[in-house]
């Protein structure tokens, strides 16, 4: 049987055009045939597909009638269904041609369809793709940003941290400056008073008055060597929102009792208190310096303040944020840390 033959037959398979042994025939012979089979199933999907898409025309009542007639009368001796050329009657063929050209305009039409669906789907998922790269990018070149611009920040105030310390050391230089004048000044007294050892009789009266002297010198030459002793700590932000705070802490172990200057802290909210605290190694625990509050605007203050206990030695100071009033323990973030 030819191809064409066998595209006819499936075509009248589609539309249930054909019955009784005709039927029989021609779907043992699509049993044993995959390409029959696949042409069968397109021109299935076609006629499917036209059923909703065209209006519905229905065909003249006879022809159905003549196609089976024409069918029945076109046997060969084997009893084969074969299509003469008889069977393209005037009548008939312009419905088959119709019907051919129908059946292949959307067996064509459906593919074409089919792979613009393929083609739009990629179209789409590329268009996701590019869009989902492209905020992928912006969003790493954001964080790049922020990046370095927190290191910017954290560059200006470790400077501004040494610029302190420097500070400082200028004022210790300052303060031994002043101690060896004092130092020249008791020895001058000293040898005044040798000199006047051997005066009239007035000497005794201001040999006691240059102890006195002496005396008055020696104790702020004391209080000035204090000075010395001071332990002076710079503390810096551990507040990723504000990375510029930063303090000094200034320590006398003689009096036991210190400065702390804070500059850039964010404003507290009600209820809550910055508490000051000391480490001393000899305490398992911080030693509490009190509680204090900021400037709303420019987050600085100074306090003084003192430890609630005896303190030998400093590690280091720290500032956490803790509710109004302070507790003894620190439970609260650490904002500032300085060694």
């Amino acid at each position: 049987m030819s191809a064409e033959l066998h595209e006819e037959l499936a075509a009248l398979y589609a539309f249930d055009l054909l019955e009784g042994v005709q039927l029989a025939q021609f779907e043992a012979l699509l049993a044993h045939d995959p390409a029959l089979q696949r042409l069968t199933a397109d021109f299935r999907n076609t006629a499917a597909a036209l059923a909703v898409a065209l209006p519905s025309i229905p065909a003249p009542r006879h022809l159905k009638t003549r196609i089976l007639a024409s069918i029945g009368s076109a046997r060969n001796p084997s009893g084969n269904v074969i299509f003469a050329k008889h069977l393209f009657t005037r009548g008939f063929m312009p419905w088959a041609i119709a019907a051919g050209f129908a059946l292949f305009a959307a067996w064509i039409g459906q593919r074409y369809a089919s792979r613009g669906s393929e083609t739009a789907l990629l179209r789409a998922r590329q268009t996701t793709a590019e869009i989902e790269i492209k905020a992928i990018g912006q969003q790493i070149a954001a964080e790049r940003i922020i990046a370095q611009r927190q290191w910017q920040d954290a560059q200006q105030a470790l400077a501004q941290t040494q610029k302190q310390l420097g500070d400082a050391g200028q004022l210790i230089s300052e303060r031994d400056r002043q101690i060896s004048e004092r130092d020249r000044q008791v020895l001058y007294l000293s040898q005044r008073i040798d000199a006047l050892a051997g005066a009239s009789g007035d000497a005794s009266r201001k040999l006691t008055e240059a102890d006195n002297r002496i005396a008055a010198l020696s104790e702020a030459l004391t209080n000035q060597l204090s000075l010395a002793t001071l332990k002076i700590t710079a503390l810096a932000s551990l507040l990723k929102n504000s990375p510029e705070a930063l303090a000094v802490a200034v320590w006398d172990p003689v009096r036991q009792e210190g400065i702390l200057k804070v500059e850039k802290l964010p404003a507290l909210l009600a209820g809550q208190d910055y508490q000051l605290w000391v480490v001393d190694p000899q305490y398992p625990n911080p030693v509490d310096g009190g509680v204090f509050t900021v400037d709303p605007q420019s987050g600085a203050t100074r306090v003084a303040f003192k430890a609630n206990q005896t303190v030998k030695g400093i590690n280091a100071f720290a500032v956490t944020l803790e509710r109004k009033g302070g507790v003894p323990k620190a439970e609260g973030p650490f904002v500032l840390l300085g060694k």
